[in-house]
């Protein structure tokens, strides 16, 4: 009898092992925070940041003159402090951001599970004020999970680097609806934020980042599947803090590119 086909399983055993191994070793170290992301989890001269069980709370010495707050769901396995930059800067608009901390980092559909959602919207009715929601990637889904479960809550949703909802109804949402993507982002792409447009309502706006990447959303390495990014780190944080500062004020979205494609 032939051995040569147990010896090529072995083969493809031993190199699908270790692709696995090296494959979650990037992961572990590509989705933890960067030093810069864990040190804005501490107070600075505009902002006062507070540690919940679930969250992280930022809160600006000033606030604004309207009373809404944002509440930001992480991408799925991504450290949840990676947002602490991105959180700071909303807050020293004068908004308050609350950054949901999900179990086992959203994975295992942890993100948008109800009790996850549940400890959020309590930690919102706590602190009061209206509500803009806001999540990147995976946390796209849950930020649409939580608009349309507590939609009387939500006063706008704002979709970042996401292909979400895809299996979520929102297309008789009450609320503003605001939706940013990346041209260097193959992970949530145009092409398949496409194909669950017809989930979001007529309303909503769709705008393209010229340059920006996945992982330059947050703050962490580098994504696997990502591309490399045509603009640093901060310039694309600066700009979606400005759509994060429109969204929450009320106004127009700052820049004009955008995509009419439905």
């Amino acid at each position: 009898m032939s051995t040569w086909w147990p010896r090529l399983r072995r083969v493809w055993a031993i190199t699908g092992g270790l692709a696995l191994v090296i494959w979650v070793a990037w992961c572990a170290i590509a989705f933890q925070p960067s030093a810069f992301a864990r040190a804005a989890l501490a107070d600075s001269a505009q902002v006062r940041v507070r540690a919940m069980a679930d969250a992280w709370v930022f809160e600006p010495v000033t606030r604004a003159s309207d009373d809404r707050s944002l509440l930001f769901f992480p991408g799925g396995l991504v450290d949840a402090r990676a947002y602490a930059p991105l959180m700071q800067a909303v807050a020293r608009g004068g908004h308050r951001a609350v950054l949901v901390r999900t179990p086992w980092r959203g994975a295992f559909c942890h993100a948008e599970a109800p009790a996850t959602l549940a400890a959020a919207h309590a930690i919102a009715q706590r602190l009061g004020g209206h509500w803009v929601v806001n999540g990147h990637s995976r946390g796209g889904k849950a930020a649409a999970a939580y608009a349309q479960r507590y939609r009387g809550d939500v006063g706008a949703l704002v979709l970042v680097g996401t292909s979400h909802p895809r299996d979520i109804d929102l297309r008789d949402a009450p609320f503003v609806v605001v939706q940013l993507l990346g041209d260097r982002d193959p992970i949530a792409s145009l092409t398949r934020a496409d194909r669950n447009r017809h989930r979001l309502p007529a309303h909503a706006s769709r705008h393209v980042l010229p340059g920006a990447n996945h992982s330059q959303f947050g703050d962490y390495g580098f994504q696997p599947g990502d591309r490399f990014a045509g603009m640093p780190r901060h310039a694309q944080r600066a700009a979606t803090t400005a759509v994060l500062h429109a969204a929450l004020a009320g106004r127009p979205i700052p820049f004009s590119t955008t995509d009419g494609r439905r």
